[in-house]
């Protein structure tokens, strides 16, 4: 209840913002609706496009507040969701891109693409892994060690990935159809939008994010000790080993986030020149979502659909950057959430 207060209040401000600043607010809700309905309330033409679009805006987000929301269940503060993500995304160019491999891809179908997001996963539980060892090891700050682990894992992969044959400083070649996430049918039911398969692997996400955190010893080890850590080692919890376990699993949700993007939304391969932002929007979603599956889902949805209507908002001359405002106003009013509880329970309000 207190996150869908918030995103209410969110809207309360972006729209007196847009009174202050001489901007009709009607053309910002009408973005939105487009977005979520397909439908132009200027032109009365719908296009499913626009809902596919916001479904592929989505997925990076869910699945990067995933990879947030299960290290902080675990009392980790882990903002290096976007490092792990650029690992995830580095892997599967690669594999992707990995020509002496090609006999035995091309002989087993879906082994290409089976591979590459394995890899992409693996890249990105190794890059979490790091942190969450050294935190578990030497007590680093997870926080600084992510940080930094971004800023390395963005420059690596500028190094690794102009070094595949045939690419420039902008792009790789193009995938072959054996190695990207394309759904035909998906694309004709949403007018030639780019939603792919990547839709099914984020659904598979959330249900084992929900079976991993609730339903297994290793969830509730995991909720103990992100609870009370001291408590937890006297209680015979390998706290340590808890941590590092943490941080694997959440670089592979970021690591998949990265191959849905690269193999989902293009046909060639990016060398990135700066970060992308779903690993730092995943954490507004988490905290938005109270790191539960569910509602990660549905504030995933949620920024997927400010993102994606963007846009629109624009050519309504309305500023895109009231998204970003929403956005940083939703997470400090989430920040406030202990004071709100203290605050209503104490029949103030």
């Amino acid at each position: 209840m207190i996150s869908a207060a918030v995103v209410l209040i969110g809207f309360l401000f972006a729209t007196l913002l847009l009174v202050i600043i001489g901007r009709n607010p009607a053309g910002f809700y009408q973005s939105i609706f487009q977005v979520i309905s397909g439908y132009d309330l200027r032109r009365g033409v719908w296009n499913a496009r626009y809902i596919g679009e916001w479904l592929v805006v989505s997925m990076p987000l869910i699945l990067c507040g995933m990879s947030m929301g299960f290290s902080a269940r675990a009392g980790i503060f882990n903002i290096g969701a976007e490092g792990q993500y650029i690992a995830g995304l580095t892997a599967a160019q690669i594999i992707a891109q990995a020509g002496f491999f090609a006999p035995f891809f091309d002989r087993i179908p879906f082994l290409q693409i089976t591979a590459a997001l394995l890899g992409a996963m693996a890249a990105g539980a190794v890059w979490g892994g790091i942190a969450g060892f050294f935190k578990a090891r030497f007590n680093v700050s997870e926080v600084v060690a992510t940080i930094m682990m971004n800023y390395i894992a963005l420059f690596l992969h500028r190094l690794i990935t102009m070094r595949i044959p045939g690419s420039n400083t902008f792009k790789t070649p193009d995938f072959p159809s054996s190695a990207v996430l394309s759904n035909p049918l998906f694309e004709s039911v949403t007018n030639l939008s780019r939603l792919n398969n990547g839709l099914w692997l984020t659904i598979i996400a959330l249900i084992v994010y929900s079976l991993i955190m609730e339903k297994s010893a290793l969830g509730f080890s995991l909720r103990a000790a992100g609870f009370n850590k001291d408590a937890a080692f006297y209680a015979g919890i390998r706290v340590k080993m808890n941590i590092t376990a943490a941080m694997i699993i959440s670089g592979a949700f970021a690591g998949l986030a990265g191959a849905v993007v690269i193999l989902g939304m293009f046909k060639h391969g990016h060398v990135l020149t700066a970060f992308e932002g779903y690993g730092f929007d995943g954490i507004a979603v988490a905290l938005a979502g109270n790191c539960s599956a569910s509602g990660m889902a549905l504030m995933g949805l949620f920024f997927g659909m400010l993102k994606s209507a963007e846009p629109l908002m624009q050519s309504r001359q309305i500023p895109g950057v009231i998204v970003t405002i929403i956005i940083g106003l939703v997470v400090i009013f989430i920040s406030l959430r202990p004071a709100l509880v203290k605050f209503l329970k104490k029949g103030n309000f």
